[in-house]
C-alpha cells in the first residue's frame, strides 16, 4: 500500500473512532465530515476535492497532443483550536502534478504541503497568519482552484503569479461609511516558494495589498469565488492594488520560476524583482467581469557569474493583461469568454507577445462543489506558431 494512502486512512480512522468528539457530516460540498470537541475547544473540518482533465492541442507544424490526467486532488483540514479566534488550515496536494518540484531545495521530497498556516484574530478586525499559504497577489491566483470560472487560470497568472511561501500576513478590514469597506493585507514571506528546507538563499519578500468595496462585500466571499453563482441582487464592486517586493530574490520570477545559479553553481544570482498588480471584480444578478494588470521589473534581469559573464538566466520582465466576463443563466449554465495579452521584454527574454482568446461553457449541478467545464482556447504568439486548445473538466468536492 501506499505510505501516502496508509497514513490518511489512519488519521481519518483516528479522527472517527475518538469517542470523546461529536463527528457530524453536513450538506453535500461543505465537507466530508466535522469534528468538534467534547468539550468545543476544537474543530475540525475534513474536505476531499479532484479535478478531472482532458486536454487537446493543436499547433502548427505539430501533430496533435492530447492528454487526461487527475489535474488536481486535495486533502482538507480546517476549523479552530483552543478557541475560535484561533483557526488553522492544512491543505496537503495528491496528484503528480500537485507534488512537482521536488529538487535539492526542497530535500528532493514531493511537495505534499500546499498549505499550512495558523490566523489569529488577536483584536477587532486584525487578524495574524503564520504558515504557508497563498500570498496575497493577483485575484486569480488567490482564487481557489475549486472555485473558478473556467477550467483553469489565464495565461497571466502562469507568467506572474506570486503563488504560496512561508511567512507572516497582518490583515485587517474597516468600514468607511455604512457600505463602503477597505481591506489591507501586508505580508512578510521568504521569497522562495513552498517546501523550501534550504533556508533562505536570498533577501525576504514583501506585499503589499489594499482593496476597496465602494458597494459593500460581496454574498459568500464572491470577490474569489468565479463567477455570479449567488446572484448578487445589487451591484458589488472590488478594486484591488498590489504590490510585490522581492528583495535580493535568487528566481527568474520573483519567489517562482528557476534558481539563477552562478560560478557552476557554487552561488545565486540576486536582484530585486518588483511586481505591481492592479484587478477588479463586479457582479450584478448572474454578469460577473474579472480584470488583471500584472507588471514585473527587476534592477538587474540579466544574471551574471561573479566575474560578469552571462549566465544564460533571466528574469521573466515584462506586462500582462486578462479581461474575463461571464454570465449565469437560470439552468446554471454559464458561458464566459477571456482575453489575456502577455507582453514579455522579448529583449532580455526572447520571448514574443502572445495573446489567448478562451470560450468556456460551464454546467453547475451544485454550485463549484459539483461542475461539468469545457473550453476552447486559441493562442496567437507573434513571430511564432499559433495554437488551438480544447479541454474538459469534471470537479467534485466533498
Amino acid at each position: 500500500m501506499n505510505i501516502k494512502a496508509a497514513l490518511f486512512g489512519v488519521i481519518l480512522l483516528a479522527i472517527t473512532s475518538l469517542n470523546a468528539q461529536e463527528v457530524q457530516s453536513g450538506k453535500f460540498g461543505k465537507g466530508l465530515f466535522r469534528v468538534v470537541g467534547k468539550d468545543s475547544s476544537w474543530t475540525m473540518k475534513v474536505g476531499l476535492r479532484a479535478q478531472l482533465l482532458a486536454t487537446s492541442i493543436w499547433e502548427e507544424g505539430e501533430s496533435n497532443q492530447t492528454s487526461f490526467l487527475v489535474r488536481r486532488s486535495r486533502l482538507k483540514f480546517d476549523g479552530y483550536a483552543y478557541s475560535p479566534k484561533l483557526k488553522y488550515k492544512i491543505e496537503l496536494g495528491l496528484s503528480n502534478r500537485d507534488q512537482s518540484g521536488a529538487s535539492a531545495f526542497t530535500s528532493n521530497a514531493p511537495r505534499y504541503i500546499l498549505d499550512a498556516v495558523l490566523m489569529w484574530n488577536f483584536h477587532g478586525n486584525f487578524v495574524l497568519w503564520f504558515g504557508q499559504t497563498k500570498l496575497p497577489g493577483n485575484r486569480e491566483r488567490v482564487i481557489s482552484s475549486a472555485n473558478l470560472q473556467q477550467v483553469d487560470r489565464s495565461l497571466l497568472n502562469r507568467r506572474f503569479n506570486i503563488d504560496r511561501d512561508f511567512g507572516f500576513q497582518l490583515r485587517h478590514k474597516s468600514k468607511l461609511s455604512d457600505k463602503f469597506i477597505i481591506k489591507e493585507i501586508f505580508s512578510l514571506a521568504q521569497g522562495e516558494g513552498r517546501n523550501i528546507t534550504t533556508g533562505n538563499l536570498g533577501g525576504y519578500q514583501y506585499t503589499g495589498r489594499i482593496e476597496l468595496f465602494p458597494f459593500g462585500d460581496f454574498i459568500g466571499k464572491g470577490d474569489y469565488k468565479g463567477g455570479d453563482l449567488k446572484r448578487e441582487k445589487t451591484p458589488k464592486l472590488s478594486l484591488a492594488f498590489n504590490y510585490d517586493h522581492n528583495n535580493n530574490a535568487v528566481k527568474t520570477r520573483s519567489n517562482q520560476g528557476s534558481y539563477m545559479a552562478i560560478d557552476n553553481g557554487t552561488g545565486f544570482f540576486e536582484t530585486n524583482i518588483n511586481t505591481l498588480f492592479i484587478d477588479a471584480m463586479f457582479k450584478y444578478q448572474g454578469f460577473s467581469l474579472m480584470a488583471e494588470y500584472a507588471e514585473r521589473t527587476a534592477d538587474d534581469p540579466l544574471a551574471k557569474n561573479s566575474d560578469g559573464t552571462l549566465t544564460g538566466a533571466e528574469v521573466q520582465v515584462g506586462n500582462g493583461l486578462n479581461l474575463q466576463a461571464g454570465y449565469l443563466l437560470k439552468s446554471n449554465w454559464e458561458i464566459s469568454g477571456r482575453y489575456t495579452d502577455i507582453n514579455l521584454n522579448q529583449n532580455i527574454t526572447g520571448k514574443n507577445p502572445e495573446s489567448q482568446y478562451t470560450l468556456g461553457l460551464s454546467k453547475y449541478i451544485s454550485g463549484h462543489s459539483l461542475k461539468v467545464q469545457t473550453d476552447i482556447s486559441h493562442l496567437e504568439v507573434k513571430g511564432g506558431n499559433n495554437q488551438l486548445m480544447y479541454r474538459f473538466q469534471v470537479d467534485i468536492h466533498f
